[in-house]
């Protein structure tokens, strides 16, 4: 008996219940993954995965995409400079040549590793081993290739990332095949690049010129806004290992678009990261598809595996059977 005065447990005896086979539920073993064997094909090792939650979400990004190259609408891919180093250059060129790369967006990050993956064929150095000498980023070739290419730029009146892929092609560098620059400038593929200046290594080299470097960078972000504009109707966006700089500059080419008075809607957009961070959730994933203006998208995953995945579901899927 409670010690509580007048206060007893609530009555169970009146809850109401269903049969269990009546009730709709999210999952059902028909959406189970599949177990694979050695002789799986790459669209039977797709096939096996489970329908549920990213799995499901990287097939509609696929489909989309799909969607996007019959309809003729723009596929942006925006990078951070760790798609670069983590290897998927190939993987993208090879997707440029298949109509799912329509315009690449970067960082500034993206110009330095590709630049030097096309000169050397390798990148991305120990800051940690060179840092405490003060000799970080004081690679001749590279700051010295950039900035050439940004006063070259400015007084062409061109973007400062063509006008990049126009010098690295000029040198006839021994690694052109998995630069993105290269591949982009001899495709026509619209490269454009977005920079927080004093945030790359070029910017300390002896030859930087900040005007040049502002007036590319400015013609890129016009231009980046021009094929913003173009995606209404069904364009895709895809933010890929940038947390900062390319989710606010997306976010101003959407305004920019609204504010002259273009429509842009029944947009997809996807962020890619280990990490979902705040900008890209908010200003690639929810903003520009808010009221109903399109879909977005969040995959949390390593991009060394996530962009693989997507460009195998992209080709071998069972959506694109």
């Amino acid at each position: 008996m409670s010690t509580y005065e007048g206060l007893q447990p609530i009555s169970l005896d009146e809850v109401h219940t269903y049969p269990l086979a009546s009730r709709p539920s999210k999952v059902t073993v028909s959406d189970f993954a599949k177990p694979i064997t050695d002789e799986s094909s790459l669209r039977e090792y797709l096939e096996s995965l489970p329908n549920i939650l990213a799995v499901q979400s990287l097939r509609e990004i696929a489909g989309r995409m799909r969607r996007a190259r019959s309809l003729g609408k723009p596929i942006v891919w925006g990078i951070g400079g760790h798609v670069i180093k983590t290897g998927l250059s190939p993987v993208i060129i090879d997707l440029m040549k298949r109509g799912f790369v329509n315009a690449i967006a970067s960082n500034g990050s993206v110009l330095i590793h590709d630049a030097e993956i096309a000169m050397v064929g390798s990148t991305s150095e120990d800051v940690d081993a060179t840092l405490g000498e003060g000799v970080f980023g004081g690679a001749e070739e590279t700051g010295k290739l950039l900035n050439d290419a940004a006063r070259d730029g400015a007084r062409d009146q061109i973007g400062l990332a063509e006008a990049l892929g126009r010098a690295v092609l000029a040198l006839k560098p021994g690694h052109e095949n998995v630069s993105l620059l290269c591949a982009a400038y001899k495709a026509r593929i619209p490269f454009t690049a977005h920079l927080t200046i004093g945030g790359d290594i070029a910017h300390f080299h002896p030859a930087a010129d900040g005007a040049a470097l502002g007036a590319t960078s400015l013609t890129d972000f016009r231009l980046l806004t021009e094929i913003v504009r173009r995606m209404n109707g069904g364009g895709v966006y895809l933010n890929i290992g940038s947390a900062v700089t390319l989710p606010e500059v997306f976010l101003k080419c959407v305004t920019l678009v609204r504010n002259l008075g273009h429509e842009l809607n029944d947009i997809t957009t996807a962020n890619f990261d280990f990490i979902q961070s705040y900008r890209p959730l908010t200003n690639v994933v929810r903003r520009p598809t808010a009221g109903g203006a399109g879909k977005g998208f969040a995959i949390t995953g390593h991009h060394e595996l996530m962009v693989p995945l997507l460009a195998a579901e992209l080709i071998c899927g069972a959506a694109g059977q």
